[in-house]
């Protein structure tokens, strides 16, 4: 059956446009501009997929004026890999993505400030293990969901998906915004995991470049200030061209940044099923009457589901997020920081310990405000820096615990990086890095994996840990020492007794403990008394204990 399909570009005042494809053996076909910028063509198909691209007269400044140029379109949902030429697929006489057909689209999902999130990058995250096989596409993370569940964490972030240049990157480098990776699988695949997770009940958020493109990107060639800045404005912060949220045409009433990226933004939610996005170098953005309108728009494309809006926002800017910022949360990179000096020993500041374990003092609202982490894929995991400090084995696993602690019980939503619930040794970099699966045969990196296991479960199951309520009862700057008591109005307490010391604290006395009675001892899994106020503990250096009472 033969079905006529429309194939439209916004090139409002670029000259000439045309169609090319294999449905007309790459020859052009005339494209009209209407009188909204778009030059559309319409072509007789056959239901099945074809590949295309668009022929333009550039306005970019980089090419001789009005150039004829080969681009694809900027709005492609498919990539071929090694032609690198659009893909449009007709099925019963509409442009398709696929065919798949969810199957758990009803299954309850977590709230915001339930969350556990575990960051990944989707090549690196499998790959590792001990066998011959190179896995790292999406099949392969739907394989280890539950390996995720065991650990317990009820949200994904996935580092970038969009069809990028070359056969490996992190995804920082954008040069197609609708469509996936073809190295990490086909979108059906892509879907597959998504729904996979949902039946587990796991949001799946992703990262997204909406600050700039690559520097060969659709739109970068078909009339570069349309859509951009024409030069970077901090050369210093500046990866690629900068989408331009300030330019608004007049002539067409349109702003074509923040038409461009709504459009990919609706995609993804509406397509994929996405549970949430974090916003790559929001500060770049620089446009927070943008960032209020994307926000909106994707949580009512979202409808009735959860959505998490989470920027990257570097140095910090508290009215990114709270009830007047745009955004839901941001990265708490000062916790990141802090709390590494100081499992490290390089500081002990009990000021900046309580700013960043408590977030409301340094003026964010609460607990779905920031996301904390030990690390991230900016960053060097722990077990590498203590290793710049030749602090090794026993020790290094016995500081990585404490940072656990204080991760999962610090007002905020906790975030892991792939492979560092186990100990992975990997250092930060742009080529290929599978996380380390074997390290879970040896007993001290299985004994990192229990831990986290278990304060997870704490994190998630403990309403006091939902709440902004921390107090900080006692501090013993000698000793190095700092108490902090979490809790709830319906009974549930959580205190953590934290040595940063490097010295063994025998029968060491905590007064003013919160209430008398038995609390449980969370890691040991064992029973210890307060009374007249106080409790007598071991403490280890560099270690905390994590005190439960109630549910």
């Amino acid at each position: 059956m033969v079905n006529t399909i429309e194939f439209k570009l916004l090139a409002p005042y670029n000259k000439e446009a045309s169609l090319i494809g294999s449905f007309s053996n790459w020859e052009d076909i005339p494209m009209q501009k209407d009188k909204k910028g778009y030059f559309r063509t319409q072509v007789e198909l056959e239901d099945g997929t074809y590949q295309y691209k668009f022929r333009v007269r550039s306005r970019s400044w980089f090419f001789e004026s009005d150039q004829w140029i080969e681009v694809n379109d900027p709005c492609a949902t498919n990539i071929d890999g090694p032609t690198q030429h659009g893909i449009v697929r007709i099925k019963e006489g509409q442009k398709i993505v696929d065919t798949y057909v969810w199957q758990h689209d009803n299954h309850p999902l977590p709230t915001d400030y339930e969350l556990v999130i575990y960051e990944m990058h989707v090549s690196d995250f499998s790959g590792g293990e001990d066998d011959p096989h190179e896995r790292g596409q999406y099949q392969h993370v739907i394989e280890k969901l539950n390996y995720l569940c065991d650990l317990g964490i009820n949200a994904i972030e996935l580092m970038p998906i969009k069809e990028y240049p070359g056969n490996y990157s992190w995804g920082y480098n954008p040069r197609y915004f609708f469509a996936t990776e073809t190295s990490y699988g086909t979108t059906e695949e892509l879907k597959h995991l998504i729904d996979e997770c949902h039946a587990r009940g796991i949001r799946v958020l992703l990262d997204k470049i909406y600050n700039h493109s690559e520097t060969s990107s659709p739109l970068t060639q078909i009339d570069h200030d349309y859509w951009y800045y024409h030069e970077p404005r901090d050369l210093d912060n500046s990866w690629g061209p900068e989408f331009n949220y300030e330019f608004y045409d007049e002539t067409f009433d349109r702003k074509p940044a923040w038409e461009f990226v709504g459009d990919a933004v609706r995609f993804w939610i509406e397509e994929y099923h996405f549970d949430g996005i974090r916003y790559d170098a929001a500060r770049q953005l620089a446009n927070y009457d943008f960032m209020y309108w994307i926000v909106q728009t994707a949580k009512e494309t979202a409808g009735s589901k959860p959505f998490y809006n989470v920027a990257e926002y570097i140095p910090e800017q508290i009215d990114i997020t709270n009830i007047d910022g745009p955004m839901d949360g941001c990265w708490h990179e000062s916790f990141y920081i802090t709390v590494k000096a100081h499992i490290c020993g390089d500081t002990f500041n009990l000021e900046q310990l309580k700013e960043v374990l408590d977030c409301q003092r340094q003026g964010y609202m609460g607990t779905t405000n920031v996301v904390n982490y030990l690390s991230n894929h900016d960053h060097e995991r722990l077990m590498v820096e203590l290793a710049k400090r030749d602090i090794f084995e026993e020790e290094a696993f016995r500081r990585l615990k404490l940072g656990v602690v204080l991760l999962m019980t610090a007002v905020g939503i906790p975030m892991v990086w792939m492979g560092e619930e186990f100990g992975d040794y990997h250092r930060r970099t742009p080529e290929p890095a599978k996380i380390e699966w074997t390290l879970l045969k040896h007993d001290p990196n299985r004994s990192l994996w229990q831990h986290y296991q278990s304060l997870i479960r704490l994190r998630r199951n403990n309403h006091a840990l939902y709440t902004e309520n921390i107090d900080f009862f006692y501090e013993d700057i000698d000793s190095k020492v700092l108490a902090y008591t979490r809790w709830n109005e319906e009974g549930s307490r959580v205190v953590v007794v934290a040595n940063f010391s490097g010295n063994h604290l025998a029968d060491y006395r905590i007064p003013h403990f919160p209430a008398n009675g038995v609390w449980r001892e969370w890691m040991g899994n064992c029973d210890v008394e307060a009374e007249e106020d106080r409790i007598s503990i071991d403490l280890l250096e560099y270690e905390a204990k994590v005190f439960v009472w109630g549910s």
